[in-house]
């Protein structure tokens, strides 16, 4: 971080070298912005179910495409990833987009393999699915509870520090101060809104990220000369203190080639192409925060096209992202390719390199006034779109899989209270995590999610994919491979926190495992080696029987159910929980003709009933006609055969564009 001045200074110069003044446009935008972005919240959480789990929580299954593929692509897109990828880019070259475009696969496989089983299944929730799917207690809660420890590591710690160090480069403003402002508006919409006003803002924000984004590659690659300038520039770009006999500050020679060499690549092909999917597949394909958007949706053709659209949009990133953190140091090459650890102290606080700076001061620097304020709006939104996404995906989580487990009887207002309460103590948590990421600001923040990611994700990928595809995969054999997949996982991350990476000219001391063993070929083998155990455990324990699997895996999706399965779930909830006291259709038809006579709760409560999500009046229960119906319409995997067929010839083209970038900047 840039050294403070002091406090006489006028507040909108910046802190440090660089005197950019956030002109008064700029902060009319910014205004502006929020303003706007509440008050799409507001509106659509009005417009919303939110008094049911169902409605809460998936956006009462009525989605279409577009916004789901937007927000698919935006709840990814977070500020960590703005940050984070421009960062590698800078550090490392274009090998780092090769990210976004290995999930247009996974997008795919997300709507054509994944999401029909999920629908078939009626699940909200993806331990929910795995305790459909194999029965028992323990898998969901272990899914459960690292589900949660990855948010907290991977997501919510890295988009909160990247958010803060755009605005502490940007604006000046105290790190603490600007953080505990951002996640206050952000807890307020997501609580008071639920999914819908997740799903709303998303969309607007991930258009204007888009643009501005798209702005700003423009004026970049102008400044350095278009793609061939940028070539050139970015191979000179070298800072003019250098570590001696060293070769740390000099851009890499394959900076311009996404296949780079197995054995010395910073990011080697076999562990671009096959590594990296096992980690794809975790993230769009088993992920609470990515598949609850594909649930949301109205049928599963809508389902595909969001997969489709979200596809398209990953092929951007590379251009609008990756480049401009190239552009950024070709044009700043002493303050993002900084070298020498003092030096890097004094610009970032860190003293392994501030590649993490160079969006941020892109922004900073070559952004016209107003347009800068519209970005640093942007940045900041995104940072609570994707902080938006995974608190309610959290509390889903929460609530769903370890409350109702803790409480069996709890009503629906119970659930819907408990779920707000937990956003709030996930803040907090968020809040008190930020002096740690500060301190273990590691060179690249990009490659600190990935390798986190990667010690514990593959296991879950193998489960999913065993658990789809493979009939004979039982319980036991899950629940063992995934211990044992985690303590190997767990081994790996604690070894990578003690010995940190060396600063430029120190000597590498770690272990050959750490040095030598990149995380993307670990997660491989990770993979590899969980899918073993697990069916091997499962080979040698009973089978499932074949008719507990109807409409649970690829093969029988299309099965009838014998009987649903509400024992452990009260699927649309209170509806279906007759326990509750409430009153069959006859009574409720009564009180309805009393509730004219009852007077009006107070304002106080209608306001509080309103933030809840809550009817002050009784709501009607169905009858089990009507919730067979439901039930029906909920998991119907059905499609029209032209949708179908337009949803099949979009993937093709797709994969065609995807196939031909690959090979262009092979």
């Amino acid at each position: 971080m840039i050294q403070p001045t002091p406090a006489t200074m006028e507040p909108p110069v910046l802190p440090g070298e660089t005197k950019t003044v956030f002109g008064v446009a700029d902060i009319v935008v910014v205004v502006l912005y929020f303003v706007f972005v509440l008050a799409v919240g507001i509106w659509s959480s009005i417009r919303a179910s939110r008094g049911t789990i169902g409605g809460y929580f998936l956006a009462g299954r009525s989605m279409t495409w577009w916004p789901i593929g937007a927000s698919l692509m935006s709840s990814n897109v977070g500020s960590g990833l703005l940050v984070g990828l421009a960062g590698t880019g800078a550090a490392g070259g274009l090998a780092v987009g090769g990210f976004e475009w290995n999930a247009t696969w996974a997008l795919l496989a997300l709507g054509w393999v994944f999401v029909p089983v999920y629908i078939a299944a009626g699940v909200v929730t993806m331990p929910e699915y795995l305790q459909k799917r194999f029965g028992g207690q323990r898998i969901q809660i272990y899914m459960s509870v690292l589900s949660l420890i990855l948010y907290i590591f991977t997501k919510i710690s890295t988009d909160i520090f990247s958010g803060a160090l755009f605005i502490q480069i940007s604006l000046g403003w105290n790190l603490y101060l600007s953080t505990v402002v951002l996640l206050a508006v952000t807890a307020v919409y997501t609580i008071a809104g639920g999914l819908t006003a997740v799903i709303y803002t998303d969309a607007l924000q991930t258009l204007i990220m888009v643009l501005g984004a798209l702005v700003l590659m423009f004026i970049g690659f102008e400044k350095v000369g278009w793609y061939e300038g940028l070539k050139e520039k970015y191979n000179t770009a070298i800072p003019k203190v250098i570590v001696p006999n060293t070769t740390c500050h000099l851009p890499r020679e394959d900076a311009f080639h996404l296949f780079r060499d197995p054995v010395t690549g910073d990011i080697p092909w076999p562990g671009l192409i096959f590594g990296l999917s096992v980690l794809a597949l975790w993230c769009w394909c088993t992920d609470q925060v990515i598949v609850q958007r594909s649930l949301s949706a109205k049928n599963l053709s809508h389902a595909k096209g969001g997969s489709v659209l979200g596809g398209y949009l990953k092929i951007f990133p590379m251009f609008f992202i990756v480049m401009p953190g190239m552009i950024s140091r070709a044009l700043f090459p002493d303050e993002v390719g900084c070298v020498d650890p003092s030096i890097c102290r004094k610009i970032c606080g860190a003293a392994v390199g501030c590649s993490n700076i160079a969006y941020p001061k892109l922004v900073v620097e070559l952004m016209p006034d107003g347009l800068r304020g519209l970005m640093i709006a942007v940045m900041m939104a995104a940072l609570m779109s994707s902080l938006t996404s995974i608190f309610n995906s959290s509390s889903t989580l929460f609530v769903i899989d370890i409350w109702q487990r803790i409480r069996k009887n709890a009503s629906e207002q119970e659930l819907m209270i408990v779920g707000r309460v937990f956003i709030l103590i996930l803040v907090v948590i968020s809040i008190l995590w930020i002096p740690i990421i500060q301190s273990a600001n590691s060179g690249k923040l990009f490659d600190y999610i990935q390798s986190i990611t990667s010690y514990l994700a593959p296991p879950i990928t193998a489960l999913f994919i065993l658990a789809i595809f493979c009939k004979r995969i039982n319980e036991p054999g899950a629940f063992w491979g995934l211990v044992f997949g985690l303590a190997i996982g767990l081994i790996r991350m604690i070894i990578e926190f003690i010995y940190s990476a060396p600063s430029c000219g120190e000597e590498d001391r770690r272990p050959a495992v750490l040095k030598d063993l990149h995380y993307l070929y670990f997660a491989l083998i990770l993979c590899v080696l969980t899918t073993i155990v697990i069916v091997l455990i499962s080979l040698c324990t009973p089978p499932i029987p074949e008719e507990k699997l109807a409409r649970l895996t690829w093969w029988t999706r299309h099965k009838k159910s014998p009987d649903i399965d509400l024992t452990n779930y009260k699927s649309e909830s209170a509806q279906m929980n007759l326990a509750n006291g409430e009153h069959d259709l006859v009574e409720s038809a009564d009180a309805c003709s009393k509730e004219d006579a009852e007077p009006k709760p107070p304002c106080w409560k209608t306001l509080y009933l309103w933030f809840c999500g809550l009817s002050p009046s009784p709501t009607s229960t169905l009858s089990q006609e009507e919730k067979a119906a439901l039930e029906r319409r909920l998991t119907s995997i059905e499609e029209k055969p032209l949708w179908k067929t337009v949803c099949n010839v979009n993937a093709l083209l797709l994969l065609t564009i995807n196939v031909f970038l690959w090979g262009y900047f092979g």
